[in-house]
């Protein structure tokens, strides 16, 4: 209610208020302020639209002159008096007029040109016409206005000035009644958690506690942070006993001294009557003398219940819509809560069917390996049968030439024609054998295999949320699930669509959008209702889940029989190595091994010596791990399993990576106007616009440091060189997103930019053949830039952490080489002092 019983002109409480003629209120004071004079345009209004009231004397009117002399542009602005106004009912008409209508200088809606200090808008100040007498001392200037701060409509004063406005003395009334209630309420409300007698006055009251606190045990009891945060504090409520708290007897103190208003035109009498012509209440005389002897009048008790049983009916209506908007507002905030709900259930309902989608393509990765295997083995083995043959035909002809180059020799013809004949007939059969496509492979090196992802690219990238009406009396559907035991299934068989085993014919228990009629698998949390579509192309059948591997009873008491697991591998150190910051590992079962094995299981600790972790598992013997710690030490098991139980580790072999990086530009993740060449050392672009090309490694920790040679720079372009996450943006130049730290350089300066803030200019720029240096240290977690060997500027960046890429961005105009695997320069490791 305080919000009510402010004035609008100054924001404080109403001070003896009066009610403009648009109904609204404002303080005498405040109106004094903001009571300006007319401009001339409205100085010369037909008699009808000057202000109602008995006129002033006219200022100038020539001896003789008729009743409307004065209404010329000599007369000034002298106004028409009631006498002549109200002949033939021209009087009645013009108060009505003065109080109703928009085009009564009484009730204008003239839209100044300026703006008083404190918001009111004001008319501005416009010299009295020459000629024009002053007005008498003491009345209130005819040419004066009133602009309501509120809608903003003029309203003209009369001779009586601010006087001729009503006075609010119900709202005046209202606002003593809230003060002496506020301050008693205050001096009444005392802390009840103060250790001090008497309590300090309570300062906040929390509506969740119920408690008053004054301000420090408000700091130490109830601090604005934890479960406190939440809390609504308000103001203190007002004492009931109080006057103006609620209590019926301080309003009736409050009303029984106040002085009854008086008639604003007759100050000795008080209102008895009500005008409903004029809409305000009158006094005797008012009806005597004859200004609203023709208006409606009515008796102003029977009025004032009246207009209160309007009022009270109005605020029933208020009351109701303010009851719907507390239940809205509880039920959008059970809303939140039910969206934040449903949001996390989706979250996890999502992770777990893109999980089975990697799954599955994870299965079938291994199913095309094992194709490419297979075809390799087939061609390797035709390959070495061939060079097989070969080699003995190759023995054969060789000892067959060199026996008939002996007997070429000899100078004997008798001996030597007694075996011509047979040498000459086996050099033919000989010869005979290298026929036509003997000497050709019958194999090629090329795999006749090609894999058709597109398809199922498209179909990825067109993975999407469909809208579906989910009726609990359908089905249950059961996401990501692939491992169900078969004892939280309460049939034994259920009916699955006909179609559905088509994609996965070899391997029926990973069927994805399996429909169960009741399933209840409380383990993995993921049942959700799903509509099923059972029209003519889909057939049920039934299929028993008994058969399916993955949901069979699992018994977990089975002792496992050391006698059968597999040895311990063998580790062939001479295919072990490490290459840049991969390694490669190769191991074998010792030979005459009788158990079975059905894979392996390759450990790997972090390069720190921390604890081993699974890196591979499967049935190769040979794998190699990428995307390790350069210079680091890392320790190396394996170990077998079958369906027995694990095996033993092997010994442990200790691998060590490079001790700088060497890597090239990274032509899957490049933009595709970047242009590579030189073996991916080399980069330019296609386009004018910034584009982006990453590096093929990634640091999280070390020194590192690598070099980029200008080859060509036209037109002044802004290359940028830096560092990049694995998802910067691409399209644009390096450093403006979140993801990049770069410095970008021009042929006179350069500077740094992260997060599209640009810092530390510095004088010094590229040109063609010039050479940037970028040096990442991640013990000390910062970057920095050279130009030709001299550091530009201080220091990047520092206090970066993560896992980073060599990166950069140009555009046509620009071409660069890559040059890794270098030492960190000198001026690096031991910095010039600077010379005093």
């Amino acid at each position: 209610m305080e919000e009510e019983l402010k004035c609008p002109v100054c924001g404080s409480l109403f001070r003896e208020p009066i009610i403009l003629p648009c109904s609204h209120n404002v303080c005498l004071p405040c109106a004094r302020t903001i009571a300006v004079q007319t401009p001339e345009s409205e100085q010369h209004l037909p008699p009808l639209l000057h202000p109602r009231g008995p006129a002033p004397p006219a200022a100038s009117a020539a001896p003789g002159a008729g009743p409307g002399a004065g209404a010329g542009p000599a007369g000034g602005s002298a106004a028409c008096p009631d006498s002549e106004c109200a002949a033939g009912g021209g009087g009645d008409h013009a108060d009505k007029l003065s109080l109703h209508s928009e085009t009564d200088s009484g009730y204008g809606s003239y839209t100044p040109s300026l703006k008083s200090p404190n918001g009111v808008r004001v008319l501005p100040l416009v010299p009295a016409p020459p000629g024009a007498a002053a007005a008498p001392r003491g009345a209130g200037p005819a040419s004066s206005s009133l602009t309501c701060p509120q809608c903003h409509r003029s309203a003209s004063l009369d001779h009586r000035g601010l006087r001729g406005f009503q006075r609010n003395r119900l709202l005046e009334a209202i606002v003593q009644r809230y003060q002496q209630g506020r301050a008693a309420a205050a001096a009444a409300a005392k802390c009840q958690l103060c250790d001090r007698s008497p309590p300090e006055p309570a300062a906040v009251l929390c509506e969740q506690c119920e408690v008053l606190y004054c301000s420090a045990c408000q700091l130490r009891c109830h601090p604005a942070r934890g479960p406190f945060a939440k809390h609504r504090l308000a103001p203190p409520p007002a004492h009931p006993g109080a006057p103006g708290g609620g209590g019926d007897g301080g309003g009736k103190g409050a009303g029984g001294g106040r002085k009854l208003p008086t008639c604003a035109e007759h100050d000795l009498e008080n209102y008895s009557m009500y005008c409903v012509s004029c809409r305000s209440p009158v006094c005797y005389q008012c009806l005597e003398e004859g200004k609203h002897s023709k208006h409606d009048v009515k008796a102003l008790g029977a009025m004032w219940k009246q207009h209160k049983a309007q009022l009270s009916q109005a605020l029933n209506g208020v009351s109701d819509k303010a009851k719907e908007a507390k239940e809205f507002l509880v039920q959008l905030k059970n809303l939140l809560q039910q969206i934040q709900e449903n949001g996390l259930d989706y979250e996890a309902c999502l992770v777990a069917q893109c999980d089975a989608l990697v799954d599955a393509l994870t299965r079938q990765k291994a199913k095309l390996l094992t194709k490419v295997t297979k075809e390799r083995e087939h061609k390797l083995k035709v390959v070495w049968d061939q060079i097989n043959h070969c080699t003995l035909k190759l023995r054969q002809s060789t000892g067959l030439m060199e026996y008939c180059l002996e007997v070429i020799k000899e100078n004997d013809p008798s001996g030597f024609l007694q075996i011509s004949d047979a040498l000459i007939k086996r050099v033919q059969v000989s010869q005979e054998q290298w026929v036509k496509g003997a000497l050709e492979p019958k194999v090629s090196a090329e795999f006749d295999l090609t894999l058709d992802s597109e398809p199922l690219l498209q179909s990825i990238h067109q993975l999407d949320f469909i809208q579906m009406k989910c009726r609990a009396q359908d089905v249950v559907g059961l996401l990501g699930c692939k491992c169900t035991l078969i004892d939280h299934i309460q049939q034994s068989q259920v009916p699955l669509p006909g179609a559905a085993f088509a994609p996965f014919s070899a391997q029926p228990e990973f069927i994805f959008g399996i429909a169960l009629a009741q399933v209840q698998d409380f383990a993995l949390g993921l049942i959700e209702l799903h509509e099923v579509y059972t029209g003519p192309s889909f057939k049920l059948a039934q299929f028993p889940l008994n058969v399916i591997p993955s949901l069979q009873r699992v018994d977990c008491t089975t002792q496992l029989d050391t006698d059968k697991v597999p040895p311990v591998p063998l580790l062939q150190l001479e295919k072990c190595c490490t290459r840049n910051n991969s390694v490669t590992l190769a191991w074998r079962m010792p030979p005459l091994t009788h158990n079975p094995v059905e894979g392996y299981i390759l450990e790997l600790d972090d390069g720190d010596g921390g604890q081993f972790r699974e890196v591979y598992v499967g049935k190769e013997t040979l794998c190699t791990i990428d995307g390790l710690h350069f210079n680091s030490t890392y320790n190396a098991r394996v170990k077998a399993f079958n369906s027995s139980g694990v095996g033993p580790y092997s010994k442990t072999v200790i691998l060590q990576t490079s001790d700088v990086a060497w890597f090239t530009f990274d032509p899957s993740s490049a933009h595709r106007d970047i242009v590579l060449s030189n073996d991916n050392q080399t980069a330019t672009c296609n386009s004018y616009d910034d584009r982006v090309v990453l590096g093929t490694a990634a640091f999280s920790k070390g020194v590192h440091y690598w070099e980029l040679h200008v080859d060509r720079y036209d037109n002044h372009p802004d290359p940028a060189f830096g560092i990049a996450r694995i998802n910067v943006v691409k399209d644009m130049m390096l450093g403006k997103d979140d993801k990049a730290w770069a410095m970008y350089v021009d042929n006179n300066r350069s500077w740094f930019m992260h997060c599209n803030s640009h810092t530390n200019r510095t004088e010094g720029g590229v040109s063609k053949g010039a050479t940037v240096g970028v040096l990442l240290d991640l013990n000390k977690h910062n970057l920095t830039f050279y130009i030709n060997g001299q550091q530009q500027g201080p220091p990047a960046f520092e206090n970066i952490e993560g896992v980073f890429m060599p990166a950069l961005s140009l555009n046509r105009n620009v071409q660069v080489t890559l040059h890794t695997g270098l030492e960190v320069p000198q001026c690096a490791k031991q910095p010039k002092l600077p010379n005093n």
